[in-house]
């Protein structure tokens, strides 16, 4: 009789094996509806999420940008200020020395004066009497020492105005010099973006650095160091105005030897500038042509480099034609056209490099003719210049003290020379 040699296993019913059935095909449908769920809120995050973050970086580009602008145009403001303080200083040092040159000449007027007095103290008996001569000398004596003592006045208020422009200056340039380093830092936080090398993590990096300020503050502290050197530059040229009316209030003798001296300059001046302006027309053309030639150069370089790299091409193919086997190894067709392009090619690159060797040549001359005009035209400016001086230190003579003007006008900055009438009436 036959047995069974293993226990069997427990047994289940149909309706739990359809149940679990059943149990397995409801609980995969659920999976899968769970799972199409998840994957519909996580296509609507990654839409909103990413939506947001374009709109941030928008927003933070645009703010970014708008912050560079801010910048650039305050420190456009604080260079343009910066430069009229340096001609300003520059106007009011040479105010300064020709205050402290008119001082200085007033010396030989009063020891003319005390001379004469002296002479007179040497009159016998009765000749040592206080007539009209000896009232005028001992008035002249006060006038000259008034006037020194006016200049000796106004030489410390120029000395105390360039220390207060200096000093202003050197808050401007500060500013200036932050700004330019903050606009560099900003224009590189704009240049940044997600293909950038050097972007990484931060330690902490919405903390609030210490010594940052308030847009406020920071906004008045360029307006206050602007409106100190604006304010420094009017009393600046208030004094350069006072000064000049006061030499020129202590100069009242002309001789023809001044008049033909400054038609002499004002001739030569004309002379310089008509120099100039061709040496600069010249100066112009030349950094034209300069360009045009670098240009070509440039164009010369690459044409070279391409016909190199079709002349590797060829050098290749015709080295790997050399491997064709037995019977293949023909001086076909492609051979003898590959051989004629090597060649011309060769021959091509040759050209090019001596046309490239011509041009350099012709620039390396150009620009030793840039040079030479550009010395010239440094000595012909250095000549215009001095002669300049000569005009600005001899104004004075010429214009009537009810007509005098600061040596630097306030506005334009330009030099006011007398013309050939003025010349002609004194």
């Amino acid at each position: 009789m036959a047995s069974l040699s293993v226990k069997p296993g427990q047994r289940f019913t149909m309706p739990d094996w359809q149940n679990h059935s059943l149990l397995i095909s409801a609980d995969a449908e659920q999976q899968r509806y769970n799972s199409h769920n998840v994957r519909q809120e996580g296509r609507v995050l990654r839409n909103e999420t990413g939506n947001q973050a374009r709109w941030d970086e928008h927003n933070s580009r645009t703010r970014l940008n708008d912050r560079v602008t801010t910048i650039d145009r305050w420190r456009e403001a604080l260079a343009r200020c910066l430069t009229e303080m340096d001609l300003e200083i520059d106007a009011l040092t040479k105010v300064k020395e020709a205050a402290e040159n008119a001082l200085q000449a007033k010396n030989l007027w009063l020891d003319v004066a005390i001379e004469c007095l002296t002479f007179r103290e040497s009159r016998r008996d009765i000749d040592v009497v206080r007539d009209p001569v000896e009232e005028e000398l001992v008035k002249e004596v006060k006038t000259i020492e008034k006037v020194k003592k006016e200049l000796q006045q106004r030489v410390d208020e120029a000395f105390k105005q360039l220390c207060l422009l200096k000093e202003a200056r050197q808050e401007l340039s500060l500013d200036h010099r932050h700004k330019v380093e903050a606009l560099e830092l900003d224009r590189q936080c704009l240049a940044f973006n997600v293909n950038s090398g050097n972007i990484s993590f931060k330690v902490n990096p919405t903390r609030v650095p210490d010594g940052a300020t308030a847009l406020r503050e920071w906004e008045l502290n360029s307006q206050c160091n602007k409106d100190r050197a604006e304010a420094e530059l009017k009393a600046s040229v208030d004094l350069r105005g006072a000064i000049t009316l006061t030499i020129a209030q202590t100069n009242n003798e002309l001789d023809a030897q001044r008049i033909a001296t400054e038609f002499a300059i004002r001739k030569r001046m004309r002379d310089m500038e008509g120099a100039l302006s061709e040496l600069r027309w010249q100066e112009k053309n030349t950094l034209d042509e300069i360009a045009d030639m670098e240009e070509e150069i440039r164009q010369l370089e690459d044409d070279i480099r391409k016909r190199t790299l079709d002349l590797k091409v060829a050098h290749t193919r015709l080295e790997t034609r050399t491997y064709r086997p037995h019977i293949e190894l023909c001086r076909d067709q492609a051979q003898y056209g590959l051989t004629d392009e090597v060649q011309q090619l060769e021959k091509t690159i040759r050209a090019l490099q001596d046309k490239r060797t011509e041009s350099q040549n012709t620039l390396d001359g150009l620009y030793r003719q840039l040079h030479r005009i550009q010395t010239d035209i440094g000595y012909k400016t250095n000549s215009l210049q001095l002669d300049n001086k000569c005009m600005v230190s001899r104004r004075k003579l010429v214009v009537p003290v009810e007509q005098f003007e600061p040596e630097v006008d306030a506005v334009s900055r330009t030099r006011n020379l007398p013309n050939k009438s003025e010349l002609e009436l004194a």
